[in-house]
């Protein structure tokens, strides 16, 4: 057999990406949300995102070549589109995008719980179980993701920093930045700090951000942050 004929081979794969689930077409509106939930992310690698307009009432109507660049410069890469339709697999390949039709694949976890002031994004995925260690501060600035699973930060989480974990988020130090746990659906994660003094927290996509004092029971002290029927809760540990 010739060398040319083993240049490749073509095996299936399985790969377990986030998907961006629209809920406006507004981009105005979603950019304004997407700052909300994660500020300045223009520092942080790129990741791999499905884009799902399944909720959108005219999908075919979405400026992509608009989008496109704003979530670029979050971060965020589009790589495909999904939508039940067929007809928008020819929009998705004028853009360069990948289509999924989502009537034909089965959803993962999918974060049911809506934040106070719903936000126009959903994060879709599953969780699974591995654990970061960072022994550093983290600054202002940076970001740090323990995709598919824990994430234990053993320095401060500095104002202006953003900690991110499919699973729970442990900081044993003061967390003054934005943590953000459960991110791809897990309604049972959790975050646990030494001393509270978060400027957003977030659990599946339930978020708060911190624009008053925390009460005395909390501030500085101990904590956990998870959701219950749906909201979060912010408790001293302990009690």
């Amino acid at each position: 057999m010739s060398p040319v004929a083993n240049a490749f081979d073509i095996k299936s794969a399985s790969l377990d990406l986030l998907a961006l689930l629209l809920r406006t077409d507004n981009l105005d509106e979603l950019s304004q949300a997407l700052d909300a939930r994660f500020g300045d992310t223009s520092d942080a690698p790129a990741e791999a995102f499905v884009l799902d307009v399944e909720a959108l009432p005219n999908p075919a109507e979405l400026d992509l070549g608009r989008l496109l660049p704003l979530l670029s410069r979050r971060g965020i890469r589009a790589v495909a589109l999904r939508h039940p339709d067929n007809a928008l697999a020819a929009m998705a390949s004028r853009f360069g995008l990948a289509f999924a039709n989502s009537a034909a694949q089965p959803r993962s976890v999918q974060a049911a719980a809506e934040p106070a002031a719903k936000p126009a994004v959903e994060t879709v995925a599953s969780p699974a179980a591995a654990t970061m260690i960072v022994d550093r501060p983290v600054r202002a600035g940076q970001q740090i993701y323990a995709k598919g699973g824990d994430l234990v930060v053993l320095a401060m989480v500095s104002a202006g920093a953003e900690v991110i974990a499919d699973g729970n988020i442990h900081v044993y130090a003061p967390l003054r930045g934005r943590a953000l746990a459960g991110a791809r659906g897990n309604h049972a994660a959790r975050i646990f700090a030494r001393s509270m003094e978060a400027e957003l927290v977030s659990i599946a996509g339930v978020y708060r951000t911190i624009e008053q004092a925390l009460p005395d029971s909390i501030l500085g002290k101990p904590t956990q942050i998870y959701l219950e029927n749906e909201r979060l809760v912010m408790t001293a540990l302990g009690e």
